[in-house]
């Protein structure tokens, strides 16, 4: 994972606490905002301790006070005790890659998105995925699996590649042509990263549940260089490299009956990991 500085910025207004993702250095424009209440975090510090004991033994957490919970004065200091615990967390590799973690920064959002998007309503998804993808690639969590068990280098999780697509898709609806193509290139990055030499990859380190072998090429391919080289025609962008694997992935036996990409937004499962959720 990249190695980012970030700060957390936390204030409270009707019990909700509302956290400012920005990165260091106060030249972030564009800050993520996630708005979370005390029984979230009291979640994901349970899932923590459940799953990672032996890195939580000295880990803190912020707890009610029986009298005088609610003036100024104690969610003040509350709010930057939980400044403190989620900078401590983020500053830990071994926890910040944790998959609870991340769900809690980001799930949110992209449930929502999915939710938008299975009734059509484009232009409203557009906001929680750009929050999403503001807050994955803000704690450098473009390249982590969603299954932190394995440890080879990891191509992206699925995570991430669903805040891609649906970027795509949503952008395309609304006939935002130039944005749609730049995310559809790059969720086929996700899918061909330079080091297969334009090879594709299945997108995780264990068989997509839409395909029957591990080494066959993600389900989403086809569809998404079809959409990549339209795109690029209609946007006047090259599109020689992507028509070249597009004719490729064409002569590929066994193609039939794969989702569209409308199918994979509306049923993708993203609630996923061991106890982790």
């Amino acid at each position: 994972m990249k190695n980012r500085i970030i700060d957390l910025l936390i204030s409270v207004s009707l019990q909700l606490y509302t956290i400012h993702v920005i990165l260091s250095g106060g030249s972030d424009k564009t800050p993520a905002i996630i708005t979370r209440r005390y029984s979230d975090f009291q979640r994901l510090h349970a899932t923590l301790r459940r799953n990672h004991g032996d890195q939580m033994e000295r880990v803190c957490f912020p707890r009610k006070k029986l009298r005088r919970n609610f003036t100024a004065e104690t969610i003040a200091k509350r709010s930057r005790a939980f400044e403190q615990y989620l900078s401590h967390l983020c500053s830990l590799s071994a926890l910040r890659g944790a998959l609870c973690v991340r769900q809690f920064f980001y799930l949110t959002d992209l449930q929502a998105a999915q939710m938008l998007i299975r009734v059509g309503r484009y232009q409203e998804a557009l906001g929680p995925l750009l929050n999403a993808k503001r807050l994955q690639h803000k704690l450098g969590w473009e390249s982590y699996y969603d299954n932190q068990s394995q440890s080879a280098p990891a191509p992206a999780s699925s995570h991430w590649f669903f805040t891609l697509v649906g970027l795509a898709s949503c952008f395309q609806e609304v006939e935002q042509l130039e944005e749609a193509r730049d995310h559809v290139d790059s969720a086929l990055r996700v899918l061909t990263p330079p080091e297969t030499e334009d090879r594709p990859l299945p997108l995780q380190n264990k068989p997509h549940p839409l395909t029957e072998k591990p080494d066959r090429p993600h389900p989403l391919l086809l569809p998404l260089l079809q959409t990549v080289v339209r795109l690029s025609w209609l946007t006047g962008r090259d599109k020689r490299h992507w028509e070249e694997l597009l004719k490729e992935e064409e002569q590929r036996e066994g193609l039939d009956n794969q989702p569209t990409v409308r199918e994979y937004l509306v049923k993708h499962i993203l609630q996923e990991g061991e106890g982790e959720g």
